[in-house]
């Protein structure tokens, strides 16, 4: 079962409060054929514990490893992964869409 988004942001504002660096991930925009909607989040910590999902397992672990470099200096940015995208396929996102996913820090 995926956790809520009222517990992902819960989540993240624990963390926060503990003093621990938070990147918090969100679904931006889906093409085709897509694991997870428009909406959906993933917060990371920087220990590199997380909850949520972006992408059902696909492309978490390339999302977590930015999410850290977000954390660490503070600057956003936008992923996208797709059959085309040699990370994509590394990764396992081989279900024929493409998504955008915007990292950002949670001050």
């Amino acid at each position: 079962m995926l956790a809520t988004d009222q517990t992902i942001l819960r989540e993240a504002e624990t963390w926060r409060r503990a003093g621990r660096g938070v990147a918090l991930a969100t679904v931006i925009e889906t093409w085709g054929s897509a694991p997870r909607p428009v909406g959906s989040h993933l917060v990371i910590e920087s220990d590199g514990n997380f909850l949520g999902s972006v992408s059902g397992g696909c492309v978490e672990g390339d999302v977590i490893a930015e999410s850290l470099d977000v954390i660490a200096d503070g600057r956003a940015r936008v992923l996208e992964f797709g059959v085309a995208d040699e990370t994509a396929w590394r990764a396992g996102l081989s279900c024929g869409g493409r998504i955008r996913v915007f990292v950002e820090r949670i001050d």
